[in-house]
């Protein structure tokens, strides 16, 4: 059981509740399923459950790479623990192949691979539909200073690079995704950390053999299967047993 306090924010697949500690945040997943800016909706049995599971696994793997991030720990199937943190209003993306929005915008053709990996920059308006933003936006404005980006460009390629070793170990290829960060304060002093999820929610995983999409494309293309694919990720990455709980042993991972 987590002792969570009042309700703090709602988001499309999240709500955020006060910690049982001064200074921390629950973080309950949903089972809603958003797309196009939250023009198509449903609700899909399982699917907070499965992203809760995938996050805290991400979000451990990456701390114990030195990452710093706001993961405190798992609280129960569907809840997490973290600090709270001042969240940076970015979107920050990483394109390692083709595919969607960049695709239309620059007439490239899905699966392309690119020259190598783009780091991409959206601030976060709901209202504005979190447009794509430059460098000079993001410091022009204040939405984080020369600092924080060095850092944030800095923790993203290391975050790219283990997590798509992770990935090829288990036959996934990492074509794209999505994280963000915030400021942790601890007295005078702020540092940049890793926040928010990391799921196949906000993330293109694409099966390395058959291309078969194992991320909410299933939701957004109408395919179907998206709680089934999602467990196949959970189970690739040995956080299910043949029963569906319970962990395995911890893929190895591949390094390019």
């Amino acid at each position: 059981m987590s002792r969570k306090g009042k309700r703090l924010y709602e988001g499309k697949a999240k709500i955020l509740y006060e910690g049982p500690e001064a200074g921390t945040l629950v973080v309950h997943f949903k089972d809603d399923a958003t797309a196009f800016n939250g023009e198509k909706f449903d609700v899909i049995e399982g699917k907070g459950v499965l992203n809760n599971r995938i996050s805290e696994y991400f979000f451990t793997r990456l701390g114990e790479m030195g990452i710093p991030t706001s993961f405190l720990k798992r609280l129960n199937m569907r809840e997490q623990l973290h600090r709270k943190v001042e969240i940076i209003p970015l979107e920050v993306i990483v394109r390692n192949v083709a595919a969607g929005s960049i695709c239309k915008r620059l007439g490239l053709k899905e699966g392309e691979p690119l020259p190598r990996a783009i780091i991409e920059y959206c601030y976060k308006n709901d209202e504005l539909g979190d447009p794509l933003v430059a460098e000079e936006h993001v410091t022009a404005f204040g939405w984080a200073t020369p600092q924080e980006l060095d850092d944030i460009v800095q923790y993203t390629v290391r975050v790219n690079d283990i997590m798509s070793g992770i990935f090829a170990g288990i036959g996934i290829r990492l074509v794209d995704f999505k994280i963000e960060f915030g400021r942790e304060y601890a007295g005078d002093m702020v540092r940049t950390v890793l926040a928010d999820e990391i799921s196949p929610d906000s993330c293109r995983l694409w099966d390395f053999k058959t291309n078969e999409k194992l991320d909410k494309d299933r939701f957004r293309r109408d395919l179907g299967g998206l709680v089934d694919a999602y467990t196949e990720v959970a189970r690739r990455l040995g956080l299910l047993n043949d029963n569906g709980g319970g962990p395995r042993p911890r893929p190895k991972l591949v390094k390019g």
